[in-house]
């Protein structure tokens, strides 16, 4: 196998440009190979380095790796903080050791604060990620930058970052908990990845190169993504047809951006989900799925959105005699000629018959008095409208527009003006107690 190149650490942090020459840089050093190469990487790039080092309590050299941080550091005329968090030995030990960390370089860097994360790590994340998760998320590996957090050393390897050490007289402690078995971790890098070298010795750079390439395309692909999404109307409901005609590729990352917009967290959708999405789209009425976490799609009369945590279903729609009277859930509706009621109408742009039905994704109507029209979900969120009661409010519904949306909007066309012969009451009643939402709904001016 040839040699690492003990220049590759150095050549590497340069080229990435997260070391600034005169810029302050905490260090996170564990002790290891890795971060004492980044220790003294960012020296010769001229970074203000301080160091942070972790104590965990964890292992019984854990306070030999501490001294040896200590007698590094002043070696290197570098100012070392040290913590002391203890983590009990149980549950996902990693991952708790990595948040305490990552919590700590927040609190003490004045900066942006570095991992010393490698190629070799890099391969590592993404096999890990891709046996546990499909998608092209996993692929993506690890960034460069989150937020203050910097990679500098992703495109040295493991054994660049202990050639550099070598060439530079720098000791390092090894982790033996790096090899031990029971985390999974350790069988990657230990298990398949030494298989891998020895199909490829250049098997862990191709991976974490093929990463940065798709992380560099993922930019590209969230401008699509963007784009077909303000084309669909920008959410959060969006018409079947439209989403199905982007074509699958495409309309799966559309559909996973509006149900990680409403869960606030990821939520990767299979091609399975996607299928199931867009046939429940092509159904009549309004018909959900469960899919994980709390998050539902739902759809309505074509269109497609998501939502976290229970709803009220709403009710089939009915029609409204007037003058007359009907019952839609829990809320009774009202129509009588003359005056008096919760809104008055012009009868002769009302019509006869009327139609009593849940709002929709999508829809619009043009407020008394605003002097344009304005989606009923902006409408909902200035009234401060409740989510679970939104889809139970009744909307009647006239020769194909909305008409008044009970408690929160008359729309201007319905509206009495001087030359209006005949006047209809809407009156808008709940069957059972309201107090529970905490809204109230009031009449529109």
């Amino acid at each position: 196998m040839t040699a690492a190149d003990p220049g590759a650490a150095l050549d590497a942090a340069r080229a990435s440009g997260l070391v600034r020459a005169g810029e302050p840089l905490l260090v996170m050093l564990s002790g290891g190979a890795d971060s004492v190469c980044l220790l003294d990487v960012a020296l010769r790039l001229g970074a203000e380095v301080t160091a942070l080092h972790v104590n965990y309590g964890l292992r019984d050299a854990a306070e030999d790796d501490e001294r040896h941080c200590r007698d590094l550091c002043a070696r290197l005329g570098v100012e070392l903080i040290v913590e002391a968090a203890p983590l009990p030995d149980a549950g996902n030990v990693q991952a708790k050791a990595r948040e305490a960390r990552y919590r700590l370089a927040e609190l003490h860097a004045s900066g942006d604060y570095a991992a010393a994360h490698t190629a070799s790590d890099q391969a590592e994340t993404v096999l890990y990620r891709l046996a546990v998760s499909p998608g092209r998320r996993p692929l993506l590996g690890m960034a460069p930058r989150r937020g203050r957090l910097v990679r500098p050393l992703l495109g040295a390897t493991a054994a660049e970052t202990r050639a550099h050490c070598h060439a530079r007289g720098l000791e390092w402690r090894e982790d033996a908990s790096n090899r031990d078995p029971r985390f999974a971790r350790a069988r990657v890098r230990h298990g398949l990845l030494e298989v891998l070298r020895e199909v490829a010795p250049a098997a862990e750079r191709t991976i974490a190169e093929t990463s940065a390439q798709l992380r560099d395309e993922a930019e590209a692909l969230d401008m699509a993504v963007d784009a077909a999404l303000a084309g669909l109307g920008g959410g959060p409901a969006v018409d079947g047809e439209a989403l199905a005609a982007l074509g699958p590729g495409l309309g799966r990352l559309v559909l996973r951006r509006l149900a990680e917009q409403e869960a606030a967290a990821p939520h990767p959708l299979s091609r399975a989900d996607v299928d199931a999405v867009l046939t429940l789209a092509r159904t009549s009425g309004t018909r959900s799925i469960d899919l994980g976490d709390g998050l539902r799609a739902i759809a309505e009369y074509g269109t497609v959105r998501f939502h976290v945590g229970a709803e009220s279903t709403p009710s089939e729609p009915v029609a409204l005699t007037i003058p007359g009277s009907a019952r839609f859930g829990a809320w009774e509706i009202e129509a009588r000629l003359g005056g008096g009621g919760e809104v008055e109408l012009d009868a002769d742009v009302l019509g006869e018959l009327a139609t009593i039905r849940a709002w929709r994704a999508g829809d619009r109507i043009r407020p008394l008095g605003l002097g344009g029209t304005k989606t009923l979900q902006d409408l909902f969120t200035d009234r401060k409208v409740p989510r679970e009661l939104r889809r139970t409010l009744p909307v009647i519904e006239a020769q194909g527009e909305i008409a008044w949306v009970a408690g929160v909007a008359l729309s201007e066309r319905f509206a009495p003006n001087p030359a209006t012969k005949t006047l209809v009451s809407l009156s808008a009643r709940l069957k059972y107690p309201a107090s529970e939402s905490g809204w109230r709904a009031t009449r529109p001016t």
